[in-house]
């Protein structure tokens, strides 16, 4: 599948619907997959740790979570087909695992979250199978690696946050027998209902990391990477026009 690099950051090239589709026939076939959904700060958090870099470039598929990622690709020469964040990824996952009956495991967020995410998805797609569900304060991961592999779940949803999610994703890679498994950051707040996320008309300007930004001030010193991940993709443009 086409690879697009952004600050050597492999980005597949590909559709919400072509990546939940794909994924749908990894579940069918028993086989393994791992999502990395990357925005900016991913990209940035890659790019100051050579061990987590190595361990995206270890992902099956690596998806364009954030409206950055998609205007770098564009600066850079390399369109993206469109964003792919890891919430709507999510979302088009539980349908289909609603649909086809698979079963599912939920790790991460604090355990009232998590109960709230839960019984959302419990209300709201009643023929998925939940496996299991741990909230993400845990101090034996062995235990849970073991718990996840114990429930050969058809699909893993992990919000523990990055770069931890994907290098305990990376792990588990090691030991299931099958199954998705896909990074979504802050997702069961949103489900939980916990966190809103912004509304469609700050989503269509593309305007969502600055709502969130409003609504979490104490993001701000993550939110500084957004400058930084811009100015290194217009540093290789410049460069890219100059040799």
């Amino acid at each position: 599948m086409k690879r697009v690099s952004i600050l050597n950051v492999p980005f597949t090239y590909i559709t919400k619907q072509t990546l939940i589709e794909t994924l749908q026939t990894h579940v069918e076939k028993r086989e393994k997959a791992f999502v990395v959904t990357a925005n900016p700060e991913i990209v940035m958090m890659a790019s100051r740790d050579d061990s987590f870099m190595k361990l995206v470039h270890e992902a099956t598929y690596v998806t364009a979570d954030g409206i950055g990622v998609v205007k770098a690709a564009q600066i850079l020469g390399s369109p993206l087909p469109e964003r792919v964040t890891g919430f709507d990824t999510m979302m088009g996952l539980l349908d289909v695992a609603n649909k086809q009956q698979f079963s599912i495991f939920l790790l991460g967020a604090t355990e009232d979250t998590l109960e709230k995410t839960v019984a959302t998805i419990k209300e709201t797609y009643p023929d998925i199978r939940i496996a299991g569900a741990e909230h993400g304060f845990f101090s034996d991961a062995e235990a849970i690696h073991k718990r996840v592999r114990e429930a050969k779940p058809d699909m893993t949803f992990v919000a523990l946050g990055a770069p931890r999610q994907e290098k305990w994703i990376a792990d588990q890679m090691n030991v299931a027998e099958h199954g998705i498994f896909i990074g979504v950051g802050g997702s069961f707040d949103v489900l939980a209902g916990t966190v809103k996320r912004a509304p469609k008309m700050w989503q269509t300007l593309n305007l969502e990391w600055l709502y969130r930004l409003l609504k979490q001030p104490s993001r701000w010193k993550r939110m500084l990477d957004l400058p930084r991940f811009g100015i290194r993709v217009l540093l290789v443009r410049l460069r890219g026009k100059s040799s």
